[in-house]
């Protein structure tokens, strides 16, 4: 195995490991919007539901619009199993970048069993 073939499969899974990792923080700070907004939309179901049915209530898009109180309780239930949804997907695709982080360390670590002499080579490219 020469030198260029190292080289080039450490370089190939390196990117593979800079690409993951930056898709990985992506979807984990998409899972924290999420939560945020059913959070927020659990509140505000919570708020909404101790009012009496015939009070006067007011949706802020803007400018604030008088709602039936009705209205706004579905748009929360709504936001609160969209986001529901959203967590669910965004945990699927969190734990398949999770398993593909790990199957790229693994293969680094294989490539450096096969030449010790690789970490040390890397090493000195870095330091220059």
């Amino acid at each position: 195995m020469g030198l260029s073939y190292v080289s080039q499969a450490f370089m190939e899974l390196q990117g593979r490991m800079i690409e993951t990792t930056g898709k990985l923080k992506q979807v984990q700070n998409q899972i924290r919007g999420k939560e945020a907004d059913k959070k927020r939309a659990f509140l505000t179901l919570e708020e909404l539901r101790q009012l009496p049915e015939d009070t006067n209530t007011y949706k802020s898009i803007g400018m604030f619009v008088l709602e039936p109180k009705s209205v706004l309780v579905n748009e929360q239930e709504q936001k609160l199993k969209d986001s529901e949804t959203a967590i669910t997907s965004l945990q699927t695709s969190k734990e398949y970048l999770e398993k593909q982080l790990a199957e790229i360390e693994n293969n680094l670590r294989e490539l450096f069993q096969q030449d010790p002499g690789l970490a040390h080579q890397i090493m000195s490219m870095c330091v220059m």
